[in-house]
């Protein structure tokens, strides 16, 4: 019987999801895919989980597609494997996604890292797209959110040259949140983690929300967008407890509602 391709840990309100193909460096097959899907249901349908952290290991996160689920296909059989399924779990999760990232995280294992919300890296952490390399160019995301992240310059050299970028240029760049410690990584995700998970689900949700969806309109559409959610806060339950703890100077107790 093989090994999970995938490990759940949970600690309190945090899950932990290990990628689990170490003898392939964590490469993207279907199967490792769908396991990372089935994981993110799993959890966003677990009203126990309220935020999820995602890491590869100490040693690599993912170092990028499996090639042999690809290198005999045309642009149809492509298609009809309909890869956008495995990744809709991750890109479009409720609540809040920490990525922890040691060693590679390149082509499609670093789509993968900027699908999460919060990103923690060290040294070790090596971001890049080299599909061109191949002949190909990412198709998970990897240019758009790239571009959004890093500006063009650095995004075209990135994917035209196929070089990556160390985790402290990516810090620098704000392509990651937060330069780790070595070997403190994924403490410092989960801990990141277990600050979101005890914040009102709503307003966490809320956040989300205008963040994917207001980056690409104009500024005025996004504020009206974002005034919206922000007054429909007020109709919560945890809008009223979170002002009422503050007042009286005591830990809010969030339900959720």
């Amino acid at each position: 019987m093989t090994e999970a391709l995938v490990k759940i840990a949970r600690e309190g309100a945090v899950a932990t999801i290990t990628l689990n193909r170490p003898e392939k460096r964590n490469a993207l097959d279907l199967a490792l895919r769908g396991a990372i899907a089935d994981a993110f249901r799993e959890l966003e349908k677990d009203p126990a989980v309220l935020a999820i952290v995602i890491t590869g290991g100490d040693e690599v996160f993912a170092a990028g597609a499996d090639l042999n689920l690809l290198v005999d296909k045309g642009s149809q059989q492509v298609a009809d494997i309909d890869l956008g399924q495995y990744w809709a779990p991750v890109a479009n999760c409720s609540k809040p996604v920490v990525a922890a990232v040691s060693g590679f995280a390149l082509g499609a294992g670093c789509e993968l890292v900027m699908m999460c919300d919060i990103i923690v890296a060290d040294d070790s952490a090596r971001f890049g797209q080299p599909e061109a390399r191949v002949g190909i160019m990412p198709g998970a995301g990897g240019s758009q959110r790239l571009i959004r992240a890093v500006g063009k310059a650095v995004a075209s050299m990135m994917l035209m040259s196929g070089e990556a970028i160390t985790g402290e240029r990516a810090y620098q760049l704000g392509l990651i949140s937060e330069l780790a410690e070595p070997g403190q990584t994924l403490s410092r995700a989960q801990q990141l983690a277990k600050a979101a998970s005890k914040m009102p689900p709503k307003a966490i949700a809320a956040i989300k929300r205008v963040l994917k969806q207001g980056a690409d309109l104009p500024l005025d559409a996004a504020l009206t967008m974002e005034n919206r959610e922000f007054l429909l806060l007020f109709d919560t339950e945890d809008k009223t407890e979170g002002m009422t703890a503050f007042l009286e100077k005591r830990k809010a107790e969030f339900k959720g509602r």
